[in-house]
């Protein structure tokens, strides 16, 4: 059966996993963009490429290396919801 409980494990667990996956993203990309902001406040070069393009290839090189363990994170969180829904209908 269906409690507050169990509702409020099920949504926990889903938020813990999509705050995990956004930080893999999101941390290297930040990291990436506050070296390239010191670099250009440093030689005062104010071009747009130079803060966009490290940031992309960053965030693309994170996706490549980590993207086969988030696809599993959420199929394993999607496998755990389908199999605890079946436990939960009687």
């Amino acid at each position: 059966m269906l409690t507050v409980d169990v509702a409020a494990d099920i949504v926990g667990s889903g938020i813990k996993v999509v705050i995990v996956l956004v930080c893999v993203l999101v941390v290297p990309s930040l990291l990436t963009g506050l070296c390239v902001s010191i670099f250009q406040a440093v030689t005062q070069i104010n071009e747009q490429t130079l803060s966009f393009l490290p940031r992309l290839i960053v965030t693309l090189a994170v996706l490549g290396v980590c993207g086969k363990w988030m696809l599993v994170e959420l199929s394993d969180l999607c496998t755990h919801l389908f199999t605890q829904a079946a436990l939960l209908v009687h």
